[in-house]
């Protein structure tokens, strides 16, 4: 069996919410936090691996900064890294940082669920029927401002 344990830390609500709602249907085990505070938080509950879903852009300590104290304190997880604009140099400096995927916003659903997925080692369920609504026939493409 494969890793199930995924972190979103996004500054929206409705992003968070989207994505935890998206992947707790898939089979996830979902833990969600606003900023680098719930992060560490949310760290401190489980000492197993996570797929960290963490966004570039975020009032106070931003998708960077939170890379950085994942490496320095050897915090063992897969990162992906979201935004709807990066630049060559970040995505050098998040590599480095140990960042394996990147997302850009918007996103499609299928898309996410995918690199969740091929990180934490196991096969989709059921992408087909998720539209964003809980309902529909395909994932659909995602706004920015849903994502």
């Amino acid at each position: 069996m494969g890793l199930n344990r995924v972190l979103v830390v996004d500054d929206d609500q409705e992003s968070r919410n989207l994505l935890s709602e998206v992947l707790v249907t898939n089979g996830y085990s979902v833990e969600v936090a606003e900023d680098g505070e719930g992060l560490w938080k949310a760290l401190n509950t489980d000492d197993g691996k996570a797929v960290i879903l963490i966004d570039l852009r975020m009032p106070g300590e931003n998708g960077m900064e939170l890379l950085r104290k994942l490496q320095e304190k050897k915090i063992a997880c897969d990162a992906i890294l979201m935004s709807s604009f990066i630049t060559t140099a970040e995505r050098d400096l998040a590599r480095q940082l140990g960042v394996r995927t990147f997302l850009e916003k918007p996103f499609r659903l299928s898309e996410l669920l995918s690199v969740v997925s091929e990180l934490a080692g196991k096969h989709p369920i059921g992408i087909s029927s998720y539209d964003g609504q809980g309902q529909g026939e395909g994932p659909g493409p995602v706004s920015k401002e849903q994502i």
